[in-house]
């Protein structure tokens, strides 16, 4: 039932994304909109049933978690969006979609609907694990997504800064972009291995656990090999060749390198 109901919300906040695109011919807001949604779904199948005298801890602290992590990231894209031009990566699509743009963005955004209702399946396992909080997995699934939101929020943080500096620069590669040429993507996913390690219950009593792996797996597929780093590095190497093909060249693109950059 709430998996049901959680599939059309989805299904409604990508339609008013796709209306807000249209309207005002910024893309930006689509991702802040979609991680807005995945906040509301998760925190939905999280905390169901809605009874203060029933929703265990665990479901809190899961629904909390999920909640917390896509409102910080919504309102930052919100912030990026707001003045900004259109994103170039839904640029590069809507120019090849030609004058279909409007019916094939629909699709493609109820698409990114059902990948973040995948998305809360990996939540709702992970809440609605019949074991009480506190065993070892538990501390070390919430200590892996505090890691990656506090990673996150740094990388993001340390990007803004470096685009208010003044310098002849064109690729930030300090700090965390000095590991990784894409440490908020990888940071984001490391939260999702986080709820997997919630899910899993080494007993085997709930076999629904393994479900929780759908969550990182998905989410690796669509930064490493879908909409996150091609679209953007081809975006990057367009607009920047000489400076970006040596970024790549000297820095990972997903899984970090932990070393101290000279540049640091």
């Amino acid at each position: 039932m709430i998996l049901g109901l959680t599939a059309l919300i989805l299904s409604a906040m990508m339609i008013l994304a796709w209306a807000v695109r249209l309207k005002t011919s910024q893309s930006g807001w689509i991702d802040a909109i979609w991680s807005f949604s995945l906040g509301l779904g998760a925190s939905l199948v999280a905390w169901a049933p809605f009874d203060p005298s029933i929703v265990t801890p665990r479901q809190w602290f899961v629904g909390l978690c999920a909640f917390m992590a896509a409102l910080r990231l919504g309102l930052d894209i919100s912030r990026r969006t707001i003045g900004a031009g259109d994103d170039p990566r839904y640029q590069a699509l809507i120019i090849s979609w030609g004058v279909d743009f409007k019916t094939k963005l629909f699709w493609f955004l109820q698409i990114q609907a059902g990948c973040a209702f995948l998305l809360c399946v990996t939540i709702y396992v992970a809440a609605h694990k019949p074991q009480p909080l506190g065993a070892s997995l538990d501390y070390i699934g919430f200590a892996v997504i505090l890691i990656a939101f506090i990673g996150e929020m740094l990388s993001d943080r340390q990007l803004r800064q470096f685009k208010k500096q003044k310098n002849n620069k064109s690729v930030c590669d300090k700090g965390l972009w000095s590991c990784s040429r894409h440490p908020n993507y990888f940071f984001e996913w490391l939260a999702w291995v986080g709820y997997a390690i919630l899910a899993f219950d080494v007993s085997g009593r709930w076999s629904l656990g393994f479900l929780g792996l759908i969550g990182p797996i998905l989410m690796y597929w669509l930064l490493v090999h879908v909409s996150g780093i091609p679209l953007l590095e081809k975006h990057m190497l367009a607009t920047r060749p000489k400076e970006y093909l040596d970024y790549q060249q000297r820095v990972p693109a997903f899984f970090p390198k932990w070393r101290k950059s000279k540049n640091a």
